[in-house]
């Protein structure tokens, strides 16, 4: 007979290769249905490129002033193009009742609404920085002030998508639940902005981004950790 000592581990070493099952199985599969709708992801991409290439059209063609200004563009557009690809997180689950099934089923909520975020940032973060060098290039930036901008796209990016998912699971079954998503979002993201901008603008001026990273990353440590709590609390209010 096992002491509860040895079984212990065992048995904590099990629920965490399930909790990491379940997050892969969520992951692939949200994968697999964003692939077969490439036309919502080129959306996102698209909006993205074609904002960072119209907005000097609207401003002055001054060089050290496109350089200036070309870190708080590049985070605007990121922000709007991430709250395009909000509502398909859990709308589309909720609607033929998979999301109802999810919640039921025994693998636990947290790690399988954690796979549907990193999903979510797979198709519509992670495109976005890697396009930030070439925006930056567009704009004239220094190489320092590129690679800060693709740096905390790549550390603040996810932390929209985790505001995104419990904002978007506070909002399942609401009217106007797209325009209720955004009016939410969007004053929680501001500190996101204002640290993923500075980020770069810091860098450009060599005063350096490591504090303005290291903030970012702090945040995305506590997304991680309480993200998939908060966001499977409120995916059970809604069907409460």
């Amino acid at each position: 007979m096992r002491s509860p000592a040895t079984a212990s581990p065992r048995l904590r070493a099990t629920a965490t290769t399930g909790a990491l099952a379940a997050l892969a199985h969520a992951c692939a599969r949200d994968l697999r249905l964003a692939m077969r709708s490439k036309a919502e992801l080129a959306l996102i991409v698209v909006f993205f490129v074609l904002v960072m290439t119209l907005f000097p059209l609207g401003v002055s063609p001054e060089p050290t002033l496109l350089a200036q200004i070309a870190p708080g563009i590049a985070w605007v557009a990121a922000l709007l193009a991430s709250l395009l690809s909000l509502p398909r997180l859990f709308a589309a689950d909720h609607a033929d009742g998979t999301l109802e099934q999810l919640v039921l089923a025994p693998a636990p909520l947290p790690a399988l609404v954690a796979g549907k975020v990193l999903a979510h940032w797979l198709t519509s973060g992670l495109p976005l920085v890697l396009l930030a060098p070439l925006a930056g290039l567009q704009f004239g930036m220094s190489t320092d002030a590129m690679l800060a901008l693709a740096a905390s796209l790549a550390l603040g990016t996810p932390g929209l998508s985790w505001l995104g998912a419990i904002c978007a699971a506070l909002t399942l079954g609401a009217r106007a639940g797209s325009a209720l998503l955004a009016l939410l979002v969007l004053p929680l993201a501001v500190p996101i902005l204002i640290f993923g901008a500075g980020a770069a603008e810091a860098a450009a001026s060599g005063l350096g981004a490591a504090a303005h990273l290291s903030l970012l990353a702090a945040g995305l440590i506590g997304c991680w950790v309480l993200g998939p709590f908060a966001t499977a609390l409120a995916v059970k209010i809604a069907y409460e």
